[in-house]
C-alpha cells in the first residue's frame, strides 16, 4: 500500500463500502475490494490509536501539557 494519510484512507474506505453495498460487483471483484477495505480499516485504526497515545502522553506529564516522544514514554 502506498504511503497515505488518514483522510485519504478514510475516503477510500468509504468509497469501497458504498461499492460493496451497491452489490453490483462480481464476487471476485467484491473480495478484492473487501480485502483492500480490511487493510485500510487496519491502517485507520492504528493511526487513531497512535493519535490517542499522543494525547494521553501530552496530558499525563504531572498535570502539565508536555510533548514526549513515544520511545521515551515506553522506556519509563
Amino acid at each position: 500500500m502506498a504511503k497515505q494519510n488518514f483522510e485519504e484512507a478514510m475516503a477510500r474506505l468509504e468509497k469501497i463500502t458504498r461499492e460493496l453495498e451497491e452489490g453490483e460487483l462480481s464476487l471476485e471483484h467484491s473480495l478484492k475490494k473487501f480485502d483492500e477495505g480490511v487493510r485500510l480499516a487496519d491502517f485507520c485504526s492504528k493511526t487513531l490509536d497512535e493519535a490517542e497515545k499522543k494525547v494521553e502522553i501530552l496530558l499525563k506529564k504531572e498535570g502539565e501539557v508536555v510533548a514526549v516522544p513515544f520511545a521515551e514514554q515506553e522506556e519509563e
